[in-house]
């Protein structure tokens, strides 16, 4: 029972701190229904969220990639359902009914303990690469209401400072302020979330300045996520 409550307890305080259960790495296996309760936190929550987006991410306890191969699987008695990741380890989580009645079990096609499974809340990336400064700030209070709202501890002395553009390349990370120098803003290797280890991705973090709400930031290409950055 302790071992069920502590992975409830990590999930639904999206906490940074990696959370893999003792029983998990015994069986191979997580448990739909504590999943989801995590999960269900952010599509309960009614304060605003429109610049947000909530997936399942998987990431490697070392700041790795994910293999290529990697598979997360949802299997229940009367289901089997495979979950895409995306270039960072995110799914969409599926609220079902059904795998919740049943318990259904979330596998992987690898060892747990070398992952860390967890509730991922991020800013909804814009296709046409375009950025209000204003928006973002905004977007990144949102995310911190939510985090202060789910584990207020953690994150009561927090405060919005910027967010992190992330690009598999180099080449990819051409992220700019409209209207400034013009010049591209810095590129370093570094994971694509800041409560994340490794240097596996090109990351830009643009940092909000008293002149943030006039501009625009302009991303060249899409990135693979978009993140608050804390601090």
């Amino acid at each position: 029972m302790k071992q069920i409550q502590s992975l409830i307890a990590c999930l639904a305080l999206a906490a940074t701190a990696a959370c893999v259960p003792a029983h998990a790495q015994e069986g191979d296996w997580l448990s739909y229904r504590d999943a989801y309760r995590g999960m269900v936190a952010f599509e309960k929550y009614g304060k605003p969220k429109q610049f947000l987006q909530q997936h399942y991410q998987v990431s490697a306890r070392d700041g790795s990639p994910l293999p290529p191969d990697f598979k997360l699987v949802l299997s229940g008695k009367s289901m089997q359902l495979n979950l895409p990741l995306d270039a960072v380890g995110r799914a969409v989580f599926p609220l079902l009914k059904a795998a919740y009645d049943e318990n259904a079990a979330l596998t992987i096609n690898r060892k747990l303990g070398a992952y860390v499974f967890r509730p991922r809340v991020s800013i909804a990336v814009r296709p046409d690469g375009v950025y209000e400064g204003a928006e973002l700030r905004a977007a990144c209070e949102q995310a911190l209401d939510f985090q202060r709202t789910v584990n207020a501890a953690g994150y009561r002395d927090k405060h919005c400072v910027g967010v992190r553009f992330t690009f598999a390349k180099k080449s990819d990370a051409d992220v700019r302020w409209k209207g400034r120098d013009g010049a591209p803003l810095p590129v370093l290797s570094g994971p694509a979330f800041p409560d994340e280890a490794g240097n596996a991705y090109s990351v830009v973090t643009v940092r909000f300045d008293a002149a943030t709400d006039k501009g625009q930031v302009i991303s060249q290409n899409a990135p693979l996520a978009l993140a608050p950055v804390f601090e």
